[in-house]
């Protein structure tokens, strides 16, 4: 029970003060959903809940566990990207707008540092032995992720340079691992082409808008700093394991129905309002209490800038304005969630008629590029990643009598 004498809110110096940590942490908590900030009599600051403050010193782990004044969610610094309440920045660049012209394979170049020569020219392809064909061949008809899984898992053991440990091989390495897990998700050969045209070909010929749309996506979705996914393809990579394998661990991590899986359940609510009056199909969800996928988002608060700007996109690209616009407007108001990124694939995967899934599988492409930023820096550090555990066990009894 709170004490009486204790405040509802903090200023951000008291507030970080009780945590020991700068202010910059202060603010990176809060764009985590870990803690509550609001106005404040003062124009120019704002006010941080006392309780939320205090949670996370209560959950705070034993020393040794984490940086001092850290909570008991892993932190360590990189310097890849971070997330602000205008989506993600990569490498200082704010990737809504990079979004609006870049491709994959140019995020890939902002997101890997490269300075020196392009990993994705024509002739640095994927190595694809007899049985790695033949493994093609016999899963054609499998789900694209576990296709994808079943070709990196063969492919560092043929690739000579699979654990060249040069700032260029490795990201040499992660540009073939790319192309591999892409063509493995498309059920294609490995190609040279830029990924969202491959996306194009594959999932939508001759659509007049999936090329933009594509891209534009692919490079929302190519980072969004220490997600469950990129967080597991840091411990993988922190062991030593090569790039290939790295990129099987996030796949794995991705399909969990709180991470990428969450994808095709806002595909089934939108393939609903596509038969269904919308307004009266979002008005029963609300008054029966149903969870409405695809909407809030425990970072963005008021709303992920990532799928304003994909449904905007696809707004103006001839997408039905009833799951675009009316929706996600309709959901606002009635419940005050936004919509994430995961409604916003799966307009896009409506609007191009493909199955429910590929909204998964088309957030693994993207979010590969990611995934080798991420592993390659863990491998660079030399860095273990170890945690400890809390332990919360029955006490320690002594033996005999």
């Amino acid at each position: 029970m709170k004490k009486a004498s204790e405040p509802l809110y903090l200023s951000a110096r008291e507030a970080a003060g009780e945590l020991a940590v700068s202010p910059a942490t202060l603010y990176a908590y809060v764009s985590r959903g870990l803690i509550r900030s609001e106005p404040s009599d003062d124009a120019r600051a704002r006010r941080y809940r006392a309780d939320d403050v205090r949670a996370l010193l209560a959950r705070r782990a034993p020393a040794g566990l984490a940086s001092a004044g850290e909570t008991e969610a892993p932190v360590l610094d990189s310097a890849i990207s971070t997330i602000t309440s205008e989506g993600s920045v990569y490498r200082g660049v704010q990737a809504v707008a990079l979004a609006e012209h870049a491709t994959l394979e140019q995020a890939a170049t902002l997101l890997w540092d490269m300075n020196d020569a392009d990993p994705f020219v024509a002739a640095n392809m994927p190595v694809i032995s007899d049985t790695m064909r033949a493994v093609a061949s016999v899963t054609t008809g499998e789900a694209p992720i576990p296709r994808a899984i079943a070709m990196l898992a063969l492919a560092g053991g043929n690739d000579s340079r699979a654990f060249n440990r040069s700032r260029q091989g490795r990201v040499e390495v992660g540009a073939r691992a790319v192309r591999l897990l892409t063509s493995g998700i498309l059920g294609t050969t490995p190609s040279p082409a830029p990924i969202h045209l491959q996306v194009a070909n594959a999932w939508a010929p001759g659509h007049p808008s999936a090329e933009a749309i594509f891209r534009r996506a692919l490079v929302l979705l190519a980072d969004h700093e220490l997600n469950p996914s990129t967080w597991t393809v840091r411990c993988a990579a922190s062991t030593g394991i090569n790039l290939y394998d790295a990129l099987i661990s996030g796949l794995v991590a991705l399909k969990g129905p709180r991470h990428g899986g969450a994808g095709p359940l806002a595909a089934h609510m939108v393939a609903d309002f596509a038969a269904t009056d919308v307004a009266a199909n979002i008005r029963e969800r609300v008054a029966i209490g149903d969870r409405i996928p695809g909407f809030g988002h425990t970072v963005y608060r008021d709303g992920d800038p990532r799928a304003d700007s994909l449904l905007t996109a696809l707004a103006e690209a001839g997408a039905d304005r009833r799951l675009a616009v009316e929706a996600p407007t309709l959901i606002t108001e009635a419940t005050g969630l936004h919509p994430n990124i995961d409604y916003a694939l799966a307009v896009m995967v409506r609007t191009f008629g493909l199955p429910i899934g590929h909204e998964t599988a088309f957030f693994a492409i993207a979010r590969s590029i990611g995934w080798v930023a991420h592993a390659i820096e863990q491998l660079t550090s030399g860095v273990l990643i170890r945690p400890r555990a809390r332990y919360v066990g029955p006490a320690l009894g002594r033996g005999g009598s």
